[in-house]
């Protein structure tokens, strides 16, 4: 019995002095606690005098690299994707060394973001393959910016600007087309602005009772007359098929790049009235339908 009373008494004794020393260590807790958060304000306060600091000087330098670029004549495109990647990395720096002033170890840093990459390098070969695609494009520069070119997938527009993983285009009806480097740089290319001007064929139907060569006459006027056809180059009329209703004319010519459309447009008006003028008419699909009576056939 009076041992185990010994063990309760020891017991009570613990009891107290774990009471003890936790209401201690609260009241160190909350003695320090005010020190504590005015250290991690002054460190947030400083991260983000730092941040903005650090945006500003990024800024500048982003900003002293176009203008370097400007007076070297440097490619558009290329001025572009190296602004894009500057900027990326140097916001990577940037963000490094706001994680290290609120005392994380560089070495551990480094470490996991290597792990990270690698990670990440694994789950985004698409994104990668589509930076080593831009990379490409600007070294070997099947086109650049401004130029109009058409892609293996169809798409087709004039290039607004190309970027770290993706080039944009402007189609001719005003959409925007975001098309990944790594499609481009691994299929083929159409760049209808490398040479400066562009053929153009425009079809025309005529009728099969139409003359032929008066039709041609007509459209060849309307060639020569056209200010946006090259008079340099050649000009041509000739018949590319016998269709089912219609005798197809092929009206060949050449243009600028920034006349194509506007060029093209006008002459599709211009040669529905000359062909209208000169009595040709243009033919629309019909069938003709033959019905037998009495044993005989009548068309």
């Amino acid at each position: 019995m009076e041992d185990q009373a010994v063990q309760e008494q020891i017991k009570e004794i613990e009891y107290i002095a774990s009471d003890e020393l936790n209401v201690g260590l609260i009241e160190r807790y909350l003695q320090e606690l005010p020190d504590k958060l005015i250290r991690l304000g002054v460190r947030v306060l400083l991260a983000l005098v730092v941040f903005f600091i650090g945006v500003q000087l990024i800024k500048l330098v982003r900003r002293i690299l176009r203008k370097s670029f400007e007076r070297r004549n440097v490619d558009v495109g290329v001025s572009r994707f190296l602004d894009s990647l500057v900027k990326t990395v140097l916001y990577m720096l940037l963000l490094f060394m706001i994680a290290s002033s609120f005392g994380l170890d560089a070495t551990s840093v480094v470490a996991l973001v290597g792990s990270a990459g690698v990670a990440i390098g694994l789950a985004v070969q698409g994104s990668l393959s589509n930076f080593a695609g831009g990379v490409l494009i600007l070294l070997l520069k099947p086109f650049k910016v401004g130029d109009y070119v058409k892609d293996a997938a169809g798409n087709e527009g004039t290039v607004e600007e190309v970027q770290l993983f993706y080039t944009r285009m402007i189609t001719p009806d005003r959409h925007m087309v975001v098309v990944p480097n790594g499609d481009l740089a691994n299929g083929n290319i159409l760049n209808m602005s490398m040479l400066g001007d562009r053929r153009m064929d425009i079809k025309v139907g005529i009728s099969y009772d139409s003359d032929i060569r008066r039709a041609k006459e007509v459209l060849l006027k309307v060639l020569d007359e056209d200010p946006g056809v090259l008079q340099e180059e050649e000009k041509r009329v000739f018949v590319e098929e016998l269709a089912d209703s219609a005798v197809m004319l092929c009206v060949r010519c050449y243009s600028s790049n920034e006349n194509f459309w506007e060029t093209r447009w006008r002459l599709m008006e211009t040669i529905k009235y000359a062909l209208d003028e000169a009595g040709i008419g243009i033919p629309f699909p019909q069938i003709d339908v033959h019905v037998r009576e009495n044993g005989q056939k009548q068309g």
